[in-house]
């Protein structure tokens, strides 16, 4: 599968920029997979006008792929199949993004599954890889996207990633079929290893940037990049987001999206009331997100955010010792009171029951 098979009204959202929320996994008291829910998210994220959806990635929690858990391929296929029928429905199409995970032959197997389950791109995390050398990476990298459009996944350490140097990424940039690269090393100085790296292989126009940076998303998305290449002096940007951050509140992720393009397309200023809601979407992101406990709480945190709105019954994850941290549930209280106009919760409470109908 091509780059050149993904459907052009998609390639053109993407490229321009899109809100891809990274889906959360829906479970019961049980911890079971509750498909009710995990339908209505897929509906949800449609309906906020998010341009595609992440499954199986991070925010599913790893622990999908556990021979004891085996949830990975029935929450790829249940998703799928969730998205193409309220996409039909909205008379939509977006971009359905698979997890890639594990060392080559397991990566393969999934990539191998999600084309097969309708998905157009497949991320691949490098977590499992902590001791290859870049070339064992690079050629990892080409197998998987011989096999299906690939997005690079540049994840920070305390997620489960590994640094990734200037040089991987300027080979990766090399790669055919690579569609684009989230950059969530939540650091600068890697962001923007990655950005001079698409921009010295000539293909900041091919390679959509994503931003996964949860500490710094705004900034991301309103900075032009200028960058020295032997071609000349090269400009990027950061398109969209494929972030868990934007599992919630996606309306209103969308809006803002929409609202730093009419800023870009008109070259104008940065309005300064930008600047500030980009501080207020981080101090967001750090209640739901929990850095202060090094991310303990990141995934019960989208999960308490969407069990407040109704999206979900719980915050259960799959690992019961992941709940949230002391104090998390006092920070999240506080940036839902003092930013009211970062949440979408009417929206949600007058669309709730339509998307949790069978």
């Amino acid at each position: 599968m091509r780059i050149e098979s993904i459907p052009q009204r998609i390639l053109r959202s993407i490229r321009r920029g899109v809100v891809i929320p990274a889906m959360p996994l829906a479970l019961d008291a049980s911890r079971k997979l509750n498909a009710r829910r995990q339908r209505a998210l897929a509906r949800y994220y449609v309906d906020a006008g998010a341009g595609g959806i992440a499954v199986g990635v991070h925010s599913a929690q790893f622990e999908i792929r556990d021979p004891d858990v085996a949830l990975f391929e029935p929450v790829l296929e249940l998703v799928s199949h969730a998205i193409d029928e309220h996409c039909a429905r909205r008379d939509r199409l977006i971009l359905k993004v698979a997890g890639i995970c594990g060392t080559t032959p397991q990566a393969a197997r999934e990539a191998e599954f999600a084309r097969g389950a309708g998905y157009h791109a497949g991320m691949i995390s490098l977590g499992a890889m902590a001791n290859a050398d870049i070339p064992a990476l690079i050629a990892h990298c080409r197998e998987v996207a011989a096999i299906m459009p690939v997005i690079g996944f540049y994840l920070q350490p305390a997620g489960g990633g590994r640094v990734l140097p200037y040089a991987f990424w300027r080979a990766f940039a090399d790669l055919r079929n690579v569609l684009a690269i989230k950059i969530a090393p939540f650091n600068r100085y890697q962001t923007l290893d990655v950005v001079r790296a698409v921009c010295n292989a000539g293909r900041q126009e091919e390679i959509a940037l994503y931003t996964g940076n949860d500490d710094n998303i705004v900034i991301d998305l309103l900075t032009p990049f200028r960058v020295p290449t032997p071609a000349g002096l090269a400009t990027a940007r950061i398109a969209g987001g494929l972030l868990g951050q934007w599992a919630v509140w996606t309306k209103r992720a969308a809006e803002l999206l929409e609202e730093i393009h009419k800023t870009r397309e008109k070259e104008a200023a940065i309005p300064r009331q930008m600047l500030t809601r980009a501080a207020e979407v981080t101090d967001a992101n750090g209640a739901i997100f929990d850095p202060a406990n090094n991310f303990a709480g990141c995934i019960p945190g989208i999960h308490e955010v969407l069990r407040r709105q109704g999206l979900l019954e719980g915050t259960w994850c799959l690992n019961p010792s992941a709940t949230l941290s002391p104090g998390q549930m006092a920070e999240i209280e506080r940036v839902c009171a003092q930013y009211p106009h970062l949440t979408d919760d009417a929206f949600v409470q007058k669309h709730l029951e339509e998307w949790l109908a069978d």
